[in-house]
C-alpha cells in the first residue's frame, strides 16, 4: 500500500505543478490525510447508525434470529474450537501472537517497527473499546454463558482487538516480499481467525450479533486509520521535499 500511495501522491503533484505551474510539495499530503479522514469518518458514521438502533425492534429481532441459528450448531467439538479461539482473542493469548511475531520480525522480518506498530493499534483498538463500553451500556444477553464476563457488552471487545490487531497483521503480510501462495495462505488464516473470534462470542452466548458488527466496524476504522497515519509519517520521512 505505501508503494501505491507514494505513486498516487506524485501524480497528484505532477499534475498540480503542470496545471498550476507552481508545485506546492506538501499539498499532497494534505489531501492523503483528507482521504484518511474520510474513509475513518464514514467509518464512524456507520458505526454511530448501528448504536443508533441497538434499542429498536428490527435489531432485535436480527439479533435473535442469528443467535437462534448459531446457537442451534452447538455440540461439544465446536465449543472447544470456539473456546479456543476466543482465548486467543483475549489478553493472554495477545501476549503469546505479540511474542510470536517479536521473534519472527527480529529473525526474520528485521523490523521492529511492525511490532511497535502492531502493538499500538492493539492498545488504540482496547482501550476505546473500554470507553466505548461505559459510554453506551447495553446489558450482555440473558442467555447461557459458556465461559465468564465481566464487562459490558456493546461493542464486542474480542472483535473489534481482532479485527484491529489480525487485520493490520494482514496489512503487513500483504506487504511482504513471499511467496504468492504463504502470503495469501497467511492472509486467509488471519482473515477466518478474525470471522471465528466474532462467530465465538454469539455461539458462546456473551454476545449478542450486532455488538460483534459494532466491533468489527470500529476496529476496521482503527486499521485504515493507523495505516494510513504509518504510512503517512513513513512517506514525510523518506520524501526530502517535505519540510
Amino acid at each position: 500500500m505505501k508503494k501505491t500511495l507514494y505513486t498516487v501522491i506524485k501524480s497528484i503533484r505532477t499534475f498540480l505543478s503542470e496545471k498550476f505551474h507552481q508545485e506546492d510539495s506538501r499539498l499532497p499530503y494534505f489531501i492523503t490525510v483528507l482521504v484518511s479522514l474520510v474513509i475513518v469518518v464514514g467509518g464512524i458514521n456507520l458505526f454511530i447508525e448501528l448504536t443508533d438502533t441497538l434499542k429498536t425492534d428490527t435489531l432485535a429481532s436480527y439479533d435473535t434470529a442469528i443467535t437462534d441459528y448459531v446457537l442451534s450448531f452447538r455440540n461439544p467439538m465446536l465449543t472447544k474450537y470456539f473456546v479456543f479461539v476466543t482465548d486467543i482473542g483475549d489478553v493472554n493469548g495477545y501476549l503469546i501472537v505479540l511474542s510470536l511475531f517479536a521473534f519472527i520480525s527480529w529473525l526474520v522480518l528485521k523490523q521492529w517497527k511492525y511490532v511497535l506498530q502492531a502493538t499500538i493499534v492493539l492498545a488504540l483498538a482496547t482501550f476505546s473499546n473500554m470507553a466505548l463500553k461505559r459510554f453506551i451500556d447495553r446489558a450482555r444477553p440473558g442467555i447461557e454463558h459458556l465461559v465468564s464476563v465481566k464487562t459490558l457488552s456493546y461493542p464486542s471487545g474480542h472483535a473489534m482487538s481482532a479485527m484491529a490487531f489480525f487485520g493490520f497483521l494482514m496489512y503487513l503480510i500483504s506487504k511482504l516480499d513471499i511467496h504468492r501462495v504463504l502470503k495469501y495462505f497467511l492472509i486467509f488464516i488471519f482473515g477466518l481467525l478474525i470471522l471465528s473470534i466474532g462467530i465465538s462470542r454469539i455461539y458462546l452466548g456473551v454476545h449478542f450479533p450486532s455488538d460483534i458488527a459494532g466491533g468489527f466496524i470500529a476496529g476496521f476504522i482503527w486499521v485504515v486509520f493507523c495505516v494510513l497515519v504509518f504510512d503517512l509519517i513513513e512517506l514525510f520521512r523518506r520524501d526530502p521535499n517535505v519540510n
